[in-house]
């Protein structure tokens, strides 16, 4: 049984490697031609990819400030609860707003990630 295995594995390779072969010959062709149209392998995400890796990198920051869902007694004495919703909600729109505005302004993500915390004083 493990010839038969061996073999399908060494058939269903080679016939994908002829596949990959003739896309990348095809790819090299369309480039010589100057009709190739694929991205740099190691070019930058993007604004929304920026905007999501800063985000990433200040969430933690947040959730330590400005706790999601969370409801907290504000004394010993009371027994009132405290919801941080709004909190975070105004916190999260101003940290956002400085994120994207640091990022059109050239900033690398962790400049922007520091912007969107110094936004919101954390």
């Amino acid at each position: 049984m493990n010839t038969f295995r061996w073999l399908m594995a060494k058939v269903i390779g080679f016939l994908f490697s002829q596949t990959i072969d003739h896309k990348n010959r095809k790819a090299a062709a369309d480039k010589e031609g100057g009709t190739y149209d694929a991205g740099q392998a190691y070019q930058s995400a993007g604004f929304e990819g920026d905007y999501h890796a800063a985000t990433t990198l200040l969430k933690q920051r947040m959730n330590k400030n400005f706790p999601d869902n969370f409801h907290a007694r504000l004394g010993s004495q009371t027994n009132s609860m405290y919801d941080y919703g709004e909190d975070r909600a105004g916190a999260v729109d101003t940290a956002s707003t400085a994120i994207a505005m640091a990022l059109r302004n050239g900033a690398t993500v962790a400049q922007a990630a520091e912007a969107g915390a110094a936004s919101v004083g954390i």
